[in-house]
């Protein structure tokens, strides 16, 4: 049973910083691509930031500079450092983890996301 389990979500003041986690279990960390997307309420869901297996990155436009994804492999565990929050990047957080398809991965296509976690809230105020 594959499951990813999100923390370190929580409220901040814009100009702030948070750390996401995201832990893997039930399967094994290596070969995965790994993604955050993010969705408020009444907007489409929006690809963050993903990283492939071989370490290769990519980042939404609106987070480029701020947000940092790595992963630790032998932790089985994917990380979204965000810094200089603003109130637009308030959201529900969703790790995912697709172990074939890394294109779509790396292209921000959620449909090609095998597994999601629960989602944890960010919440960011002016």
């Amino acid at each position: 049973q594959v499951q990813l389990v999100e923390s370190g979500g929580g409220s901040v003041e814009a100009g702030g910083s948070l750390r996401l986690s995201c832990v893997a279990n039930g399967y094994t960390y290596s070969g995965y691509c790994m993604a955050w997307f993010r969705q408020t309420q009444g907007k489409e869901r929006e690809g963050v930031a993903a990283i492939a297996s071989d370490g290769r990155t990519r980042y939404a436009d609106s987070v480029k500079g701020r947000f940092t994804i790595s992963q630790d492999i032998a932790k089985n565990t994917v990380y979204l450092e965000m810094a200089s929050l603003e109130p637009e990047d308030a959201a529900m957080y969703y790790c995912t983890a697709t172990p074939f398809a890394t294109h779509y991965c790396l292209q921000f296509q959620s449909a090609g996301m095998d597994y999601w976690g629960k989602g944890i809230q960010v919440t960011v105020s002016s």
